[in-house]
């Protein structure tokens, strides 16, 4: 039998309304890096944000088929596995996210947050990893 050749997730397109907006929340709050932000024609936009410390990254923008066919916030649930939920959570806070609590699931930890469209982000923390 053939050998899958690797499969790496690393961008996740993800509906926004506003791409300025989305851009300002996602680095001056949430603390994602600009990769990128080019503008290749007057309809297409394409805005690339990484998470900190990730090996994957988000695409917002304009002019894109994939994203300009799903609903704005219909994203949900994306998780940001962290080392230390607390830590993680009190700094997007003092960055201005509004967090949900944190919900203890028998030692594995999660809040929530989400962006200005509504897209939802959980903060994981897993026993064991860092």
């Amino acid at each position: 039998m053939t050998t899958v050749a690797d499969m790496k997730l690393e961008l996740v397109p993800l509906p926004v309304s506003d791409v300025d907006r989305a851009k300002a929340f996602y680095t001056d709050k949430a603390g994602f890096k600009l990769d990128h932000d080019v503008q290749p024609s007057d309809t297409v936009r394409v805005v690339q944000l990484t998470p900190p410390g990730s090996a994957w990254s988000i695409v917002i923008g304009t002019g894109m088929p994939a994203i300009a066919d799903m609903t704005p916030g219909s994203v949900k649930g994306l998780h940001l596995v962290v080392a230390d939920i607390n830590q993680a959570r009190a700094a997007l806070m003092e960055r201005g996210v509004e967090m949900g609590e944190i919900i203890d699931m028998g030692g594995i930890k999660f809040a929530d947050f989400r962006d200005p469209d509504g897209n939802s982000w959980t903060l994981q923390q897993i026993p064991g990893r860092s």
